[in-house]
């Protein structure tokens, strides 16, 4: 019974150190340690808009938007100016911009590249970044790891694999800033909502001044002539300075 509990320590050590280093093998690497691997073909996020012409001189970049956004696509094999040795295998890369950086890397391979599938492409980029073994499933046809800062997408597209390399905080930003316009819209339509409200707001009526041309009296607003004055004798005038100057004095119950 003894010798059975004394040789259960060994498994239970090397079961532990199996879960620390299952633990510790979680993505920690930044933007700024990813390396300079060969299926980057020589593109880094934090790339400016200049490093990126000087590194493909064709490329074109559309207008910025309101959120600090711009894009562009290479496709090397439909550009003649473009040097095709540098993308062999390479079917289209998109690259997406955050305050003239690059933030954002898709590149997607042919389906005659060496790896065939998202499996294989894994196992080739894993090592060539320098990354941990711990991928996961994403969207049930691809796989992704999240690192400290960045995040990494390998899909299966018109038969070859595509892999997109994204910067986490960017992304933020454009949601944050999305979000922000999407608010000041709101208080801008709501405050044009009411400032039409109150445009068509009707302004409230002058009382009514009725005068009795047999009296030469004149009544304002509630007040009224304890008789009803005879319509050949009724006038109605618009203010009470009109009522005056035409020979008319308020009424006495009217005081």
């Amino acid at each position: 019974m003894r010798s059975l509990r004394a040789s259960s320590i060994p498994f239970l050590a090397v079961f532990l150190l199996g879960i620390a280093s299952t633990a510790s093998a979680q993505c920690t690497k930044k933007i700024a340690e990813i390396p300079a691997a060969p299926e980057l073909l020589g593109f880094r996020l934090g790339m400016t808009k200049d490093e990126i012409k000087t590194h493909v001189p064709q490329s074109e970049f559309g207008r910025t938007d309101h959120f600090g956004v711009s894009k562009t696509t290479i496709n090397p094999y439909f550009d003649p100016k473009i040097d095709k040795t540098k993308f062999e295998g390479v079917r289209s890369i998109s690259l997406d911009l955050l305050d003239q950086k690059l933030t954002s890397l898709w590149i997607g391979y042919d389906e005659n590249f060496k790896a065939k599938n998202v499996d294989e492409f894994v196992k080739l980029i894993t090592p060539s970044l320098q990354l941990p073994p711990d991928w996961s499933s994403w969207r049930s046809r691809g796989q992704q790891m999240r690192c400290a800062d960045f995040q990494l997408i390998v899909t299966m597209v018109a038969g070859g694999p595509s892999l997109r390399v994204l910067d986490v905080a960017a992304e933020e930003t454009v949601g944050m800033r999305r979000q922000q316009k999407e608010e000041q819209d709101s208080m801008a339509e709501a405050a044009g909502t009411a400032e039409a409200a109150a445009g068509t707001t009707e302004l409230p009526k002058e009382p009514e001044i009725v005068a009795d041309k047999k009296s030469k009296t004149y009544y304002l607003g509630p007040c009224r002539p304890d008789k009803e004055i005879a319509e050949t004798n009724k006038i109605v005038f618009k203010t009470t300075d009109e009522a005056e100057k035409a020979g008319f004095k308020l009424a006495k119950n009217c005081h």
